[in-house]
């Protein structure tokens, strides 16, 4: 089994509080009310949102993917992290036996903050990733991030 490791980082002017908020506690109701257009419905399929907790996001037809189902790893409310692990990607399972997903919010300037996600590929049999599909991903997530701060800083008392 192979890794590919991959980080990146968003800086947003809206506080870590709210971003932890909004894109991990409750991204099951607020995704598919931002993003309608790509995202159908986030499913609970075991627990209610802590560790353990399996969760399936589907998309609509005009999305690559049908669906993906993650488990929540660790919830650490306190510290502003997440770790979840991506484990059927609807058309990536034949290359990838797990997508693991770690998110950080801290402070940064005045009033607003760093969105850290580390993720890591765990490939079957050394099989290759391509590239222009981890920068999809990357690209997919940056762009959630971002919907989601502009709606913050609409809606400056939503998730405080």
């Amino acid at each position: 089994m192979g890794v590919i490791k991959v980080s990146q980082t968003f800086r947003t002017k809206v506080t870590p509080n709210r971003m932890f908020k909004a894109l991990i506690l409750d991204s099951h109701n607020l995704a598919p009310q931002l993003m309608f257009s790509s995202i159908k419905n986030v499913e609970f399929l075991q627990g209610t949102g802590g560790p353990g907790t399996i969760k399936q996001i589907n998309f609509t037809e005009a999305s690559p993917l049908n669906y993906v189902k993650h488990r929540i790893d660790e919830l650490d409310e306190e510290k502003l992290m997440c770790k979840y692990t991506f484990i059927e990607v609807d058309g990536l399972m034949a290359k990838l036996e797990r997508i693991t997903h770690e998110v950080k919010f801290e402070a940064y300037g005045f009033g607003g903050c760093r969105c850290m996600i580390t993720s890591e590929y765990y490939t079957k049999d050394n099989m290759e990733i391509k590239e222009e599909d981890i920068e999809q991903g990357k690209d997919r997530a940056v762009g959630m991030y971002e919907v989601v701060e502009a709606y913050l800083l609409a809606h400056p008392h939503a998730y405080n």
